[in-house]
């Protein structure tokens, strides 16, 4: 399959590298390789939309070059910015020295910083906007966190196709770059791909369904692996099928100590977030009720939560008898988490941190969600200063009860 064998659609091109080795990503290996998709749209104003892996970029920049001279390219559209997607910008904007890079607002600066791009134009778009390109209009939906928050997902209106970047993707180095052409049913690789990207961040991608569900959608050209134009309904279909809540009856027990009710506030908003998700959520503050009566709600529970102010560099209150009574029950399977409020450094969160990790909870920590997701707005332990009430400690707060509730409600 040559370059200029790969015309996808009336002047548009697939540009991209198949790589048939055994490829490191994200912590595991690709055994069967992947495919990284870019698109050429020579229209009025050539645009191109998402790159390769930075590994190929001066390839990739040279491979597009033979379809166009590079200064004719109008625009890049980076959907999203992780390297195996926008990795050939570097490269193809040294070229196209007059392209304006397109991306959402929260792109900007990391392709700036990324490829060294201070200097070069960009444009920053909306969720619902458009841009004419010359025969062809580019349509833009925002999807946070599918699978990072600058992620957006570009639909050309006269051509029907969806380029949504890591989306209703496969991981799989392509012999035929369409599904119906590959000799077999690429479901498994495609569920396989979801399962292990995309399921993380499931939440986000009832935004995904409300930004396609009025869209004709005739072609699926996503950055990983085959293009889906057989069945695109089943395969739209199948993501929201994929993520849906079929659990229930979850349960969750939150335990605190308080010293200025700030801690006890923080009680309330994990409370009523998991409560908004689908979990019954019980709040015990440790200093007015019964050991015992805790711990069988912690026993019952599917989810812990343990709080406390700090004062003096230590938790307050009853906790801490609680919490050695913990060390010695059987509570494999459950989920655990530490919060708290402080005003200067907060040891008492990590005191309860280091207790839950003696238990065979699975203790959630920043690093794991990091290491799993790739998620920065979520922080195991909750640490919130003083009161939790403005704005953006409420979030904090939220962000973490809604992780916890995916996991319990997890469909896979």
């Amino acid at each position: 399959m040559t370059i200029t064998d790969i015309q996808i659609a009336k002047d548009t091109y697939w540009v991209g590298k198949i790589d048939d080795r055994e490829v490191p990503f994200h912590r595991l290996i690709l055994t069967k390789g992947t495919t990284y998709n870019s698109y050429l749209l020579k229209t009025g104003k050539p645009t191109v939309i998402d790159t390769v892996d930075m590994e190929f970029g001066r390839e990739y920049a040279e491979r597009v070059a033979e379809l166009i001279d590079p200064l004719d390219i109008a625009y890049i559209v980076i959907n999203h910015t992780e390297p195996d997607h926008s990795g050939g910008l570097a490269a193809l904007a040294m070229k196209a020295t007059n392209a304006t890079m397109v991306c959402t607002e929260i792109a900007v600066p990391e392709l700036q910083e990324m490829y060294k791009l201070h200097g070069r134009n960009f444009l920053a778009v909306k969720d619902g906007d458009t841009l004419d390109i010359g025969g062809k209009t580019l349509l833009f939906k925002e999807t946070p966190y599918l699978h990072t928050a600058e992620t957006m997902i570009t639909y050309c209106v006269e051509d029907q196709i969806l380029y949504p970047c890591d989306i209703f993707s496969t991981h799989v180095a392509v012999d035929k770059l369409f599904s119906d052409e590959a000799g077999f049913d690429i479901t498994e690789d495609f569920k396989g791909y979801y399962s292990a990207i995309i399921h993380p961040h499931r939440r986000y991608v009832r935004t995904l369904m409300e930004a396609v569900k009025d869209l004709e959608i005739a072609m699926i050209a996503p950055s990983h692996g085959f293009l889906i134009r057989r069945d695109v309904r089943k395969y739209i279909d199948l993501y929201a099928e994929l993520s849906r809540e079929t659990t229930q009856g979850k349960k969750a027990a939150i335990v605190y100590t308080t010293l200025k009710n700030n801690t006890k506030k923080m009680a309330g908003i994990l409370q009523s977030t998991l409560q908004e998700n689908g979990i019954e959520a019980e709040v015990w503050d440790a200093d007015k009720h019964e050991l015992s009566v805790i711990l069988d709600s912690i026993a019952a529970a599917d989810a812990v939560f343990i709080g406390s102010s700090t004062r003096y560099a230590d938790m307050i209150g009853n906790l801490e008898p609680l919490l050695k009574e913990l060390q010695h029950m059987d509570l494999e399977g459950k989920l655990a988490a530490a919060f708290g409020s402080y005003g200067w450094s907060g040891e008492a969160i990590e005191v309860i941190q280091d207790y839950l990790n003696g238990t065979n909870m699975t203790v959630q920590s920043t690093s794991d969600v990091i290491k799993t997701t790739g998620m920065t707005h979520v922080e195991f332990p909750i640490r919130v200063r003083f009161s939790p009430k403005e704005a953006e400690k409420t979030q904090k707060i939220k962000n973490a009860a809604e992780f916890v509730s995916d996991l319990l409600l997890s469909a896979i």
